[in-house]
């Protein structure tokens, strides 16, 4: 019975080995045999998570043509791999990846670790804050109040809650862009609206333009959806998009969707200008591209006077019917990511279509959890409830930041104005490396890697703003305790991860 569940191509392997960064040598080291860093390149994308578990691997000719080295060198470090753990074999099945006895899985993720988990472990694998009580108690209250004329019902609202619908469109008229409830569909996260979105335009084989970086989740959502994935490089630094570079893709690709974060962009907290919307969605709707924007970051602006503050606005002001531009927003990363509550705005035969289409996977979003927003946003709660977040990411950040500077100060980045994450560039070391090194010293931390296309990033790790303090100053000492181990040359990940005791 063959024991791989999908397979690797050579050309694809080869790409994501070659965007690994060597690991440094120390004062004296030798350069490992050539069998040696093969063989730790696979593993390291295997724990990671970039190469999945079960994966069947290219037969060793391939992968030699591929990598422009000999077979010996290959067969020498598939025999390595065997001998760890991390690869199985069996004439006539070729070979697949696996994990030593007593590894966990890896996540192919941004999962957070589970919380009787975090114990001495520091989780900066995940930008979600806890809860910003009393508002979400209060809210379930008031939620569980207006509960009994729904409780008579069936429950199933397909398109959400119609009370939820009109909510969250009046707040886009006070926005500037006039809304109508039926153009809006409650879904069960953002993450719920895009899976939905890319199942309706964007079947098997179609091409999607992305971010590159982008977000993690997403990324990895639309690969098991069948897409093909289109990178478009964003600009340095916080400028956001690079708009020749878009017109390019969008001309010469022809996706049929683009996926883009605008506001605190995640991972790099860019922040895209107004002149820079309406350009996209101009050079967009002429190429026939159906712009999907995620606005989950948009209420999180850490610097500023007020609400709204020197902000651009929305980029379905430049698309109000919504037939160009989808816009998904979500009170997970705004309230909290136990909040399961996203939507899609779009044009009013988009919406029916979406509900449609999502009676074969999802008849509809839990109805407590619709009241408990519904409830937030009319009674002013959600205004002061995204303030205690927004308090709470911005010392979060200056506290990272501060701490990061004192402990790595070769590590660069820009000091996003909001949103949850900070992307730094890790001094040429390896982010992947960083990341497995990580783990055992006590610190949970994504690679680069994981936000780009093809092994993108290597040397940038995403650091999110959920610790302050004391907690945050742990934090950049383990991971310059980590960096510190990649750049002597330490073997990494060999054996199964051990947490930090304090």
């Amino acid at each position: 019975m063959t024991q791989w569940t999908s397979a690797v191509g050579a050309a694809q392997l080869a790409r994501q080995l070659h965007a690994q960064q060597p690991r440094p040598a120390g004062p004296g080291t030798r350069k490992p045999p050539a069998y040696r860093a093969l063989a730790d390149g696979v593993r390291l994308l295997v724990l990671e998570g970039r190469v999945p578990v079960a994966a069947r691997l290219p037969a060793e000719r391939e992968l030699a043509l591929a990598l422009s080295v000999s077979r010996t060198t290959v067969a020498a470090a598939y025999e390595a791999l065997r001998a760890e753990g991390f690869l199985e074999s069996r004439r006539g099945a070729g070979s697949w990846t696996a994990v030593p006895a007593g590894n966990p899985l890896p996540a192919r993720g941004l999962e957070p670790l589970p919380p009787d988990a975090l114990g001495s472990m520091i989780d900066l694998g995940c930008a979600a804050l806890p809860a910003p009580e009393p508002w979400l108690t209060t809210a379930v209250r008031g939620a569980l109040e207006e509960l009994p004329p729904y409780a008579h019902t069936h429950g199933d609202y397909p398109a959400g809650l119609p009370a939820l619908r009109q909510t969250l469109a009046d707040r886009y008229t006070a926005r500037g862009i006039p809304t109508m409830p039926e153009q809006i569909m409650v879904t069960t996260g953002a993450m719920g609206a895009i899976d939905a979105i890319c199942h309706l335009f964007a079947g098997r084989g179609e091409r999607v333009a992305v971010e590159s970086p982008s977000y993690a989740n997403i990324l990895q959502l639309m690969r098991e959806a069948g897409a093909r994935l289109v990178p478009v490089a964003m600009a340095e630094g916080l400028a956001g998009w690079d708009l020749p570079r878009w017109r390019q893709v969008l001309r010469d690709a022809a996706p049929r969707l683009a996926y883009v974060v605008a506001d605190f962009h995640n991972p790099t907290g860019a922040l895209a200008g107004e002149d820079q919307r309406r350009q996209l969605v101009e050079a967009a709707r002429s190429a026939g591209t159906v712009l999907v924007v995620d606005e989950t970051m948009s209420e999180l602006y850490l610097d500023g006077d007020g609400p709204g503050a020197e902000l651009p606005p929305p980029v379905c002001a430049f698309d109000p019917a919504g037939s160009a531009v989808l816009t998904v927003g979500s009170a997970s990363k705004a309230f909290w990511a136990g909040m399961r509550i996203g939507w899609v705005r779009a044009a009013p035969e988009v919406i029916r279509s979406l509900v449609s289409a999502r009676a074969y996977a999802d008849l509809g979003t839990p109805v407590l959890e619709q009241l408990a927003i519904n409830w937030l946003m009319g009674t002013g709660g959600w205004e002061q409830a995204v303030d205690i977040r927004r308090a709470q990411a911005g010392e979060n950040r200056d506290a990272l930041v501060a701490a990061v500077r004192r402990e790595l100060p070769s590590w660069e980045f820009d000091v996003p104005r909001g949103g949850l994450t900070l992307w730094v560039r890790t001094g040429g070391l390896s982010g992947s490396r960083i990341a497995e090194v990580g783990e055992r010293v006590g610190v949970r931390v994504p690679g680069g890697p994981r936000f780009g296309v093809d092994g993108a990033f290597e040397g940038y790790v995403r650091l999110p703003f959920t610790v302050g303090g004391p907690v945050a100053d742990e934090a950049a000492v383990r991971l310059a305790a980590a960096a510190r181990l990649v750049e002597s040359g330490a073997r990494a990940g060999t054996d199964t991860p051990r947490t930090f005791v304090a």
